[in-house]
């Protein structure tokens, strides 16, 4: 018994090692994000500044994704491997951290938009493709693209889905927009093979007009293993729905972001846990202001409050980075934001154009976007 605990004890302190690591560089990352490049050596005044640590600060890298297609979803599995979904039918894999990309499309699917993707390797992933009727389906691969098995198609003429989200490798939901008055969740128990709508006896009546956003696949996230948040718009208020039974009953709560218009309200959200969240959104029409486009809950999302100092525009993807407390990313079609304050203010880093925002447990962050626009993180 005494090996045995030596063995535990060796063993907790190397748990602790790691985490210690990962957490010192998760905060130096989010330290490298704030700090402005500082000018030194023979560059210096002369374009060639460096940052925090000598080099470029940490920046988006782009890709070529050998595409124009537009790619609003987005699952980043490592540092290396990432997949995309788009317009078009288009799906992409990488596995070299963008490098190269296969384009690993479904057949048959240049008609359908692909609006989410789920993926929980190398090989397996599920993808969302949007619309009204039939044009709502899910499709699945366990061979990294090569083939693919449509899991759910959509028969209800009145519904159009949205946004997809796992809690693990089995247990999956995705969200329609209302029907008959109330949104409509689909559910899957093993790992998107076989989908089945919901009961809708537990989901609040939904407001006239109200609606999700098919913008970044974000608009339905999940946290731990049942507790699953989902954001809505264009009605008088813009509403974040929270349940704790994996979508059996749900419950509302108004948010600060503006709505009252079909073009406005929450379009992403990000728990790091069951408790802390944030909601980004405005209004995605680029001729309007989008104020107080973001808001930050510490209750589980019962309670938002607005950012005090917002995104200076709309954003449609949000992610909190890997083992942060405090740091996350926002991005949209003007910029990138960081806040490392849990969402009370930001800071834009880039103007360049992104969709969504996603970053995965070895500390890689990576970004799409319009006309193939794809990218990772480097620091």
């Amino acid at each position: 018994m005494r090996g045995l605990g030596k063995t535990r004890r060796t063993r907790r302190t190397g748990l602790t090692r790691r985490l210690l690591t990962v957490g010192v560089c998760t905060a130096a990352l989010a330290a490298a994000l704030t700090a402005p490049a500082q000018a030194h050596g023979p560059g210096a005044g002369h374009g060639q500044g460096a940052g925090p640590v000598g080099g470029k600060p940490p920046h988006w890298d782009l890709k070529d994704s050998g595409t124009d297609a537009r790619f609003r979803g987005l699952s980043a599995v490592s540092r290396k491997t990432a997949w995309l979904a788009g317009s078009k039918g288009t799906v992409l894999r990488t596995t070299d951290g963008g490098a190269s990309w296969r384009n690993v499309s479904p057949p048959g699917a240049a008609d359908l938009e692909f609006r989410d993707v789920e993926a929980f390797d190398g090989r397996r992933a599920v993808v969302l493709a949007i619309g009204e009727g039939e044009a709502s389906r899910v499709l699945r691969t366990e061979d990294g693209g090569a083939t693919w098995t449509e899991s759910f198609r959509n028969t209800d003429a009145k519904a159009f889905y949205d946004c997809m989200t796992f809690f693990d490798r089995r247990h999956g939901l995705a969200m329609s927009d209302p029907v008959d008055g109330k949104f409509r969740i689909l559910s899957t128990g093993d790992g998107g093979r076989t989908w089945k709508v919901l009961p809708s006896d537990g989901m609040p009546a939904a407001q006239e007009g109200e609606a999700g956003f098919a913008a970044s696949g974000q608009c339905l996230v999940a946290s731990g293993p049942r507790d699953v948040w989902m954001a809505t718009g264009g009605a008088a208020r813009a509403r974040v729905l929270h349940s704790a039974d994996r979508g059996l009953t749900w419950t509302a709560a108004d948010t600060p972001i503006p709505a009252g218009d079909p073009a406005r309200g929450v379009f992403a959200l990000a728990f790091r846990d069951r408790t802390h969240g944030i909601a980004v959104g405005g209004d995605y029409r680029a001729d309007q202001a989008s104020p107080r486009a973001a808001a930050v809950s510490g209750d589980g999302g019962r309670g938002w409050a607005s950012a005090s100092t917002p995104p200076p525009a709309y954003r449609s993807g949000v992610t909190w980075l890997p083992y942060s407390r405090t740091s996350a990313l926002a991005v949209g079609p003007t910029g990138t934001d960081l806040t490392t304050n849990g969402g009370r203010t930001w800071r834009t880093l880039d103007t360049g154009s992104y969709d969504t925002v996603d970053c995965t447990p070895d500390l890689a962050c990576w970004a799409s976007g319009e006309k193939g626009r794809v990218a990772r993180l480097e620091r």
